[in-house]
């Protein structure tokens, strides 16, 4: 039983890591790839950035 627990632990460990380091530095990037995509394409909609 011990050896399932540190198994799982393990597992675990190397989930929250990869979770941590590729994850979320990854969907970072993405959300903020779309966020300029939605305003890039937005401004050629309405004809580019707004005038003062």
């Amino acid at each position: 039983m011990t050896e399932n627990t540190d198994t799982r632990k393990t597992e675990e460990t190397r989930s929250i890591l990869f979770l941590t380091v590729v994850m979320v530095p990854v969907l970072t990037v993405a959300l903020i790839a779309v966020y300029g995509f939605i305003v890039w394409f937005y401004q050629i909609l309405i004809g580019g950035p707004p005038h003062h």
